[in-house]
């Protein structure tokens, strides 16, 4: 009798575990109609893992956010701003490339200007310590430096609308066109 229960136990388990994914996680169903809508406006995060979409967080001096939409094979273009107040924020624009395990940060405006962010539960990461050269891109002794910004979209669509305002008040869409 006993080994009888063992045995169901054991078929129980086996048929368990024929429902679960890679990783003991639950199977996606790729075909369901709410996974094909949250995947099209960029809720879940898609197979691809791209840069493509919008990073954005709020805080007592402001908002920092940061866009991110496709520019060729291998290459994407962002704009990026960050706030230190009513009065004094950082706003910049460039390429990415990805490197490894992180994304080659090029900064447009700042010859030299590199930085090689990283992704990291869902939040895009950059370096504690910026190139000298990258202290053009910021008034005021600001800096991008150490900046972490948490992922808000996967959608190329969000990251087209996000707006920024420039240096002057301006609002933009820097990632638009």
């Amino acid at each position: 009798m006993r080994r009888v229960s063992v045995a169901l136990a054991l078929a129980a388990l086996l048929l368990a575990a024929c429902e679960r994914g890679a990783n003991g996680e639950e199977a996606i169903d790729a075909g369901n109609p709410l996974e094909i809508a949250a995947r099209e406006r960029g809720v879940v995060r898609p197979e691809a893992a791209t840069p493509v979409g919008v990073f954005e967080r709020a805080h007592d001096l402001g908002r920092d956010a940061m866009c991110v939409v496709p520019d060729g094979a291998g290459q994407w273009r962002f704009a990026v701003t960050a706030a230190f107040g009513a009065t004094l924020s950082c706003t910049a624009r460039g390429t990415m490339v990805r490197e490894g395990d992180g994304w080659r940060m090029r900064f447009a405006g700042a010859k030299g200007c590199e930085a090689l962010a990283h992704e990291e539960n869902d939040e895009l990461r950059l370096p504690g310590r910026l190139p000298p050269q990258c202290a053009l891109l910021c008034p005021n002794r600001a800096s991008l430096s150490g900046l972490r910004l948490p992922r808000a979209s996967w959608s190329a669509d969000d990251a087209r609308g996000l707006r920024i305002a420039d240096g002057r008040g301006n609002i933009l869409r820097p990632c638009a066109g």
